[in-house]
């Protein structure tokens, strides 16, 4: 996974994440929008026959004082926190 920063401000981040699709973007997107500091959480994937990027761009939206940059380490933190649950509960079911 490679990821690249296009744009960023106080309450504002749109990250290019390589090598990733639809599925992992939407847990990602949907963990943020959990968070209740984030204002808004989006990607966005343009096909390549559109002469657009073709890797996936997240842009997150804080509210004022929370910087966007923690606010996707915590939600990163959360998935990996849900996936170990998971794993946890699926081990002992089995």
């Amino acid at each position: 996974m490679e990821l690249r920063v296009t744009e960023r401000t106080e309450t504002e981040l749109s990250i290019e994440i390589g090598g990733e699709d639809h599925t992992f973007m939407n847990v990602l997107k949907g963990t943020l929008l959990e968070h209740e500091d984030i204002a808004a959480a989006t990607y966005d994937v343009n096909p390549e026959q559109s002469g657009g990027q073709t890797e996936p761009i997240l842009t997150i939206k804080t509210e004022p004082g929370v910087d966007p940059i923690d606010a996707l380490e915590e939600g990163a933190g959360n998935i990996r926190d849900k996936t170990t649950a998971f794993r946890n509960a699926f081990e002992a079911a089995v």
